[in-house]
């Protein structure tokens, strides 16, 4: 049987692993819009950033089923996991949230996760 002050480490543990689950829950919820920055030309590369505005193209990468999206003149990168869970389309108007990045001298945003993308009605 566990004594007085070991029940006690064990409470404190438990409510310690509680508080975590729970900020984690809450910051995956609200977390990305409270630290992400709107896009601009002036972001760094590895900020998380929200970027609003219509698809003006959707192209597929000649290897790996990867998606590039035009994004109000941005390129917008999606990998094959996030591109094939979604159905996107040419003039739709998308909020997405993703990290900005320099692939090749052009700098684009990649989305890691298709529930950084949403598309508005």
């Amino acid at each position: 049987m566990l004594e007085r002050q070991e029940k006690a480490a064990l409470a404190v543990l438990v409510c310690v692993v509680g508080i975590v689950l729970a900020a984690h829950v809450l910051f995956d919820a609200v977390g990305r819009s409270l630290v992400a920055e709107p896009y601009s030309p002036e972001v760094p590369d590895g900020a998380l950033v929200l970027l609003e505005g219509s698809i003006e193209e959707i192209t597929k990468t000649a290897t790996g089923g990867h998606l590039i999206l035009t994004v109000n003149g941005t390129a917008v990168f999606l990998p094959e996991n996030v591109a094939a869970g979604l159905e996107l389309h040419e003039n739709e108007t998308v909020t997405l949230y993703g990290i900005v990045q320099t692939y090749r001298g052009k700098r684009e945003v990649a989305v890691a996760s298709s529930g950084d993308i949403r598309v508005l009605k």
